[in-house]
């Protein structure tokens, strides 16, 4: 999709994701028809590739990583499933297929949300007691864990969230909706970043690099999807465009202006760059990686 690491990386995920889920019994398997449902319709995988480049470029086995990359895709399917409910945002595609709800019902959509979640966090402590002996592996792996707890909770994506239903129609500020988009999207990818570089019992050093790096990709990011509502297609976003306008969300478009926009998204993404250039060659994925998906808007 954007060089043929990150398409390596996808693929990984691609392959493991739904080996990790937990055995469900028959009497309920219409959960984990949904569950799957929803993993098995694509999609970019950007986090769990963040955090497994993360941990190979601090010196991690992605071996060892796998887990809790497909563990953070499985928090950021439930968050889509949820926000797709008619009482969110309430969509009727995602990734260019019915939304879950669309297809199981509301109730079994929220429950395969609730249901992903938490199969998240059996998948991350159960794989912690493969280090009981490995005190240090250990303390780093239980340190990429409380990151995605944070990343995902009411101080990260879903503070974001509640923020964002806050702010629709209503005059947003500048300060509430940076915060927004720091939140409903940021938090989680920068999560997946120190996630990956913890597992990797990373230095401190890096790890501020990595940080400050994934909080300006993932505002870009952020923005650059505002535009793509505006100014996308069906067919290549997988939803229906103009959602943000109809709903009166807090956009960037909508404070800043289109062209302001995308200055911003350049200016986040040449910080982002700017930080992982300086480590040369080693941090080439990471420069690629930001300006392919600032061409988005290209």
């Amino acid at each position: 999709m954007y060089n043929i690491e990150y398409d390596r990386l996808k693929e990984l995920v691609d392959q493991h994701l739904l080996s990790f889920l937990p055995e469900i019994d028959g009497k309920s398997g219409k959960v984990r028809e949904a569950m799957e449902y929803s993993l098995n319709c694509g999609g970019k995988r950007l986090r769990p590739v963040l955090l497994l480049s993360a941990c190979k470029f601090c010196g991690g086995e992605e071996r060892r990583a796998l887990p809790f990359a497909c563990a953070i895709e499985y928090i950021h399917t439930y968050s889509l499933i949820h926000d797709d409910l008619p009482c969110m945002d309430d969509d009727d595609l995602r990734r260019g297929h019915p939304t879950n709800h669309k297809v199981y019902g509301e109730d079994h959509a929220l429950l395969a949300g609730d249901a992903l979640l938490n199969s998240a966090f059996e998948v991350m402590i159960r794989d912690l007691f493969l280090y009981m002996d490995e005190r240090r592996t250990l303390l780093c792996h239980i340190r990429a864990l409380n990151e995605i707890a944070k990343g995902s909770g009411c101080r990260g994506m879903i503070a974001g969230q509640c923020a964002d239903l806050e702010s629709q129609n209503k005059q947003c500020s500048k300060e509430m909706l940076e915060y927004i988009h720091l939140n409903k999207t940021g938090a989680l990818i920068v999560s997946a970043v120190r996630a990956g570089a913890y597992l990797a019992c990373s230095d401190i050093n890096t790890l501020d690099d990595l940080s400050s790096y994934a909080e300006s990709l993932g505002l870009a990011f952020q923005i650059t999807d505002d535009l793509l509502d505006l100014f996308g297609n069906e067919e290549d976003l997988g939803k229906r465009p103009g959602r943000d306008v109809e709903k009166q969300k807090a956009t960037y478009p909508a404070l800043y202006g289109v062209d302001a926009s995308r200055q911003k998204v350049l200016q986040e993404t040449e910080n982002a760059v700017r930080i992982m250039e300086s480590y040369e060659e080693r941090g080439s994925f990471f420069v690629q990686l930001a300006r392919a998906l600032a061409e988005r808007i290209s």
